[in-house]
């Protein structure tokens, strides 16, 4: 599959030269900047509306090969006189869906029985899956059948948080990280070292405006840790918001009548995870079984209880629960540090990151005040 799609695409580059990111989009095989003063963010192009239109309009400098700057982003040491590819997003809040799939979340009501042991895991996958003796997947969040299903889990002694998000009325919606805090494709994302037991989440994620209006889409590796999280759900901004532990990329596919909402209804993700001691793990994620549609997701974020005024990204959740063994039967999947996560679907590309300690890929260094402060003294605000 080819490393980005085709179609109206915008993201952000570092570029040898200038202090702040420059807004980048493609044209033909070439990375094109075309930073301009008043539309120097994403989010200032998603604001003032018609973005498509204004993206495919704009000529810019061209700065080189897309493969071949893609290929600098995701070295080890890239090439500092070489365009270097950063998360497509600036001032928008990060925000995450969660247990929005029937696998996933069958595999958060395992890591809470487990209380974040691994080793507990397989016996209790086969103890839940007896017990609820349903295919959830026929089930209508917030229906009456979901509702009888929730009165005999109780019952059963098998009701969970997880559940009540899955099947429940309310999606959990929470904060995935601050703005400027997401990291590109090509970059290192980054495990809580405390963590023993954790995985990557392919998702899509949408691209949304102060008014709610969702205008792109692109993916997104929502690092988890399924340790951390088991112990207890209020431990979830331990477990989601670390240093680098949130991904997107490679650009924002913006809307533009061919790509639309409905194409992204539609996507297969596929995941493949690559080890140095030669693991390889394949996965996918169908965007036709999310229980909870798109636009309800970003409804339940967005609106007259919740406002955004520089716009968000919504991480949509992911259906892939990894369970195969690594490292001995019974184990599970965890990751090891310099994995190679790729995610990847027809309409959107592929992001690929590489795995280590959030405490040892680069600090999060440049937030919303130093990009302000850029662009004043470079005269694009």
């Amino acid at each position: 599959m080819r490393l980005y799609p085709d179609g109206v695409l915008v993201g952000r580059a570092r570029i040898a030269g200038h202090d702040h990111p420059r807004i980048v989009t493609v044209r033909g095989d070439q990375l094109v900047d075309i930073t301009s003063a008043g539309r120097a963010t994403v989010r200032d192009i998603a604001e003032a509306g018609s973005a498509a239109d204004y993206v495919r309009s704009q000529t810019g400098q061209v700065l080189g090969s897309v493969e071949a700057i893609m290929a600098n982003s995701a070295a080890t040491a890239p090439d500092a006189s070489l365009p270097v590819l950063l998360s497509p997003i600036d001032l928008q809040a990060i925000k995450a869906s969660g247990v929005t799939f029937v696998v996933s979340l069958l595999e958060r009501v395992i890591e809470e029985q487990a209380r974040g042991d691994k080793s507990r895991a397989d016996a209790l996958r086969g103890e839940i899956l007896e017990l609820i003796g349903t295919d959830l997947s026929e089930l209508v969040p917030g229906s009456e059948t979901a509702a009888k299903v929730k009165a005999a889990l109780i019952e059963k002694g098998v009701w969970s948080q997880y559940l009540e998000v899955g099947i429940g009325p309310d999606a959990e919606i929470f904060t995935k990280g601050q703005p400027m805090s997401s990291v590109g494709y090509g970059a290192e994302v980054g495990l809580h070292p405390i963590s023993s037991w954790n995985n990557p989440e392919p998702e899509v994620a949408l691209l949304v405006t102060s008014k709610g209006e969702i205008i792109g889409a692109t993916l997104g590796n929502d690092v988890n840790l399924r340790d951390v999280e088991g112990r207890s759900a209020l431990l979830l901004g331990k477990a989601k918001d670390n240093n680098a532990s949130a991904s997107l990329g490679p650009f924002v596919r913006l809307f533009d009548g061919e790509f639309t909402l409905e194409t992204i209804k539609q996507a297969e993700i596929a995941l493949r995870v690559e080890g140095e001691d030669g693991f390889v793990l394949d996965g996918h994620s169908s965007m036709s079984q999310i229980s909870r549609t798109p636009e309800s997701l970003v409804a339940a974020t967005i609106g007259g209880h919740h406002q955004y005024p520089d716009g968000l990204v919504l991480y949509l959740g992911t259906m892939f629960a990894p369970v195969q063994d690594r490292g001995g039967a019974g184990k599970g999947f965890t990751h090891k540090i310099g994995d190679v996560v790729s995610i990847s679907t027809s309409s959107l590309g592929t992001l690929s990151n590489r795995v280590n300690l959030s405490t040892k890929c680069p600090p999060w260094t440049y937030g919303s005040s130093h990009l302000l402060r850029d662009l004043a003294k470079a005269n694009l605000l």
